[in-house]
């Protein structure tokens, strides 16, 4: 999906656009969303492997990532705290991981409704959460580490995202702003037309 211009030597070979790309801004952008997608699943992966190594507990990247934001700076946080820090607005969701994490014994749970409920990670979940840090930098800090320049352009590649995420936040709430009330120009998809059983 690169540019022609940078893939002069295969450009009539490949075909690097489709139907979300038409001109090099667009093909910028959606390389950086392509990217970025298999990026996410790569890092989900990666998370899911690295406790594993230190702990016998299945979890999505999404509640590793909660695990660890938790521990973050070691004080207590509420749920709109992890909200907040990372951007997700699926509350029901993060309560349901949170519980997960506080079955396995990692999180635990203080306060009421009244004063405010904040969760920290418990003894284990120091434990835990020490042990993946060292798992994480002897085989992917040293991994990163052996590639040239790398620090610079992870610096780099942070800063990019950071100001796609607030490009994406606007742009989001511009389209839910002005999205097109149901039955004017609204496409809806349409179910499935059963098929034919087979003749014998």
């Amino acid at each position: 999906m690169a540019r022609n211009s940078k893939n002069k030597g295969t450009s009539d070979t490949f075909d690097r656009t489709w139907h979300l790309a038409h001109t090099p801004l667009e093909v910028d952008v959606v390389e950086l969303e392509y990217a970025l997608m298999r990026s996410f699943e790569a890092f989900g992966r990666w998370q899911t492997e690295c406790l594993a190594s230190v702990i016998d507990f299945a979890a999505s990247g999404p509640e590793n990532a909660l695990l660890h934001i938790i521990r973050m700076n070691d004080r207590p946080k509420s749920i709109h705290d992890l909200a907040y820090m990372t951007n997700r607005e699926d509350i029901p969701n993060i309560q349901y991981s949170l519980r997960k994490l506080i079955k396995s014994g990692l999180v635990e749970r203080n306060g009421s409704g009244r004063s405010g409920v904040t969760y920290e990670v418990t003894a284990l979940g120091k434990d835990v959460t020490d042990r993946y840090a060292e798992v994480r930098s002897a085989l992917l800090i040293d991994a990163v580490r052996h590639v040239p320049e790398l620090a610079q352009r992870l610096e780099d590649a942070a800063r990019t995202l950071e100001l796609m995420t607030g490009i994406y936040a606007q742009a989001a709430r511009n389209a839910a702003t002005h999205r097109r009330r149901p039955g004017r120009f609204a496409v809806t998809a349409q179910p499935k037309a059963a098929e034919p059983e087979p003749r014998d």
